[in-house]
């Protein structure tokens, strides 16, 4: 595993790539303040399992049995999270964020933990399991979820990573959803040790892959304070983020070092890993562009529709017959609405009279400048 560094500040420094074995609540309160971007903790579920699980054919069921899920009662367990949790809002930076898994066993207690100590919940996010395990007894609903938490540290945090158009872009052009449909890991993405699962509770990289996507941005601190079998770290490797992770259990650090010391190094260029968001672009103000002559005084432009125009002022705002404003009060004035985006709603003419939006030109002028 590689010991490379990443710069904290001038006077803290953290060991990044690479899995520290032993308890997490200690390593959380030894990391350096602050200091991670992204938290994925996919912590103990407590599954308070009594029996076998039998299927129908009296085979067993190969469930989680694990003495690391197994705690006394409900306070030790709530202790334990209330513990981590501590230790991951000290690590994680203030404009960083947190993601938590769990099933109906325990997510509901770690959700109340998690708004006591302080965080703020932005989305629940439901994994809907594409091929659950059936229930054998025939006693319940077959469980075919579990449920992630995304959070910030508080409530006063203005700034945390979420990379909408990567989203949008990943769900066909299509604002994503809080519900995603993600098959269990199986086949040959399931790890095994000698014929058998290699842990428990591995997750799929399709999972991690959404996350760290969408909450994290290249070259960033991913921890993971319950690393397992390494998905984390995998998925972190293949989208060209850092990780720090943390193990009690010796054969899961052996088998995560294994698996993402296989995983080749990723040399792919910048613009392939990121999508960005226009919110971070620079500022083009349409005053710009006419300043810089890509529109001209006296041009018209038109809704997309060409049912409605009008005509760009030298001040930058545009004319109609019975309104004069901003090209974004202009729009609204014409939809009837509070407020509309002028960017998206005005096209101009191009030389071949082919209908353009005008935020086009923005990013155009953005390129010819070297502002992106």
């Amino acid at each position: 595993m590689s010991q490379k560094k990443s710069k904290l500040s001038a006077t803290n420094d953290i060991s990044v790539n690479t899995i520290l074995h032993g308890n997490c609540v200690e390593f959380l309160n030894s990391l350096p303040e602050k200091s991670v971007d992204l938290i994925f903790a996919d912590p103990p579920y407590n599954l308070q399992l009594q029996n076998e699980l039998i299927r129908p054919n009296q085979t067993v069921v190969d469930a989680v049995n694990d003495k690391w899920d197994q705690f006394d009662s409900f306070a030790q367990y709530d202790q334990f999270t209330r513990d981590w949790l501590t230790g991951c809002r000290r690590v994680l930076k203030d404009n960083g964020s947190i993601w938590v898994i769990g099933s109906y066993h325990n997510i509901f207690r770690v959700g109340t933990i998690m708004m006591d100590l302080g965080y703020w919940i932005l989305n629940d996010v439901v994994w809907h399991k594409t091929n659950p395990m059936p229930n054998f007894r025939g006693t319940r609903f077959t469980n075919a979820t579990e449920t992630l938490i995304w959070a910030k540290k508080s409530s006063n945090q203005k700034k945390y990573t979420f990379n909408y158009h990567s989203m949008k872009n990943l769900n066909e052009e299509k604002q994503m959803q809080n519900v995603w449909y993600i098959p269990l890991c199986t086949g040959a993405e399931r790890l095994k040790v000698n014929g058998k699962k290699a842990h428990s509770t591995q997750k799929p990289e399709a999972l991690l892959y959404r996350i760290i996507l969408s909450s994290s941005n290249t070259h960033d601190i991913v921890l993971d304070p319950f690393f397992g079998s390494g998905t984390t770290g995998a998925v972190a490797k293949k989208l060209k983020r850092n990780f720090i992770g943390i193990e009690k259990e010796s054969k899961y650090v052996e088998i995560a070092t294994e698996r993402i010391k296989n995983i080749p190094p990723m040399l792919l260029d910048f613009d392939l890993l990121v999508t960005p968001s226009k919110r971070n672009l620079p500022r083009v103000s349409f005053g710009q562009l006419i300043e810089a002559q890509y529109l001209t005084i006296g041009q018209t432009v038109y809704s997309k529709s060409h049912k409605y125009s009008a005509v760009i002022k030298a001040d930058s705002q545009l004319k109609t017959e019975n309104f004069t404003g901003s090209i974004h009060k202009v729009a609204a004035k014409i939809l009837n609405k509070s407020a509309h985006n002028g960017w998206d709603f005005w096209y101009y003419e191009d030389g071949n009279n082919k209908l353009m939006c005008i935020d086009v030109l923005r990013n155009k002028y953005r390129q010819d400048f070297n502002l992106v």
